[in-house]
């Protein structure tokens, strides 16, 4: 048996309801809209969020601040994360996410110098803190900023 060879059991899916076409379908005459109103005719819909002449939510609540259009989010690592690699190894966005330390190999990531270094590594980031810098030279290894298209 083939996915394109399945077929639902037989009475499981009811055809659909055939409006307009007479009274004895039980979907004549009013075609299911019921009598009157705004709903009944055509063209009758309210746009997404009217609330029938009140005030809308979205204008009763106060407005505070507002999102920037570009999103400064980094992805932060850590410098005690990073003893987990081996002496002298390449890391980059690739193994940083291999190892778990990120959650996206394409986001921006930022070095943070919380915790020590006890290896020497090549680290390849979007950003890093000053400190962290510091701390990465002082373990004798060598960090690049990479720049990451927004």
């Amino acid at each position: 048996m083939k996915l394109n060879e399945l077929n639902a059991d037989p009475g499981s899916r009811p055809s659909g309801k055939r409006k307009g076409q007479g009274i004895a379908t039980g979907n004549g005459k009013t075609g299911g809209r019921g009598h009157k109103g705004q709903k009944s005719r055509s063209g009758g819909k309210v746009a997404r969020g009217f609330e029938g002449g009140q005030m809308p939510l979205i204008r009763r609540v106060p407005k505070r601040g507002f999102t920037p259009l570009k999103d400064n989010d980094f992805q932060v690592v850590n410098l005690d994360g990073l003893n987990k690699f081996e002496d002298c190894a390449v890391v980059d966005a690739a193994a940083l996410y291999e190892a778990g330390l990120v959650r996206s190999a394409v986001d921006r990531i930022k070095l943070l110098a919380n915790g020590e270094l006890s290896k020497k590594l090549t680290i390849s980031v979007t950003a890093a803190s000053v400190q962290a810098a510091a701390k990465v030279e002082a373990a004798g290894g060598t960090l690049n900023l990479t720049a990451v298209e927004a």
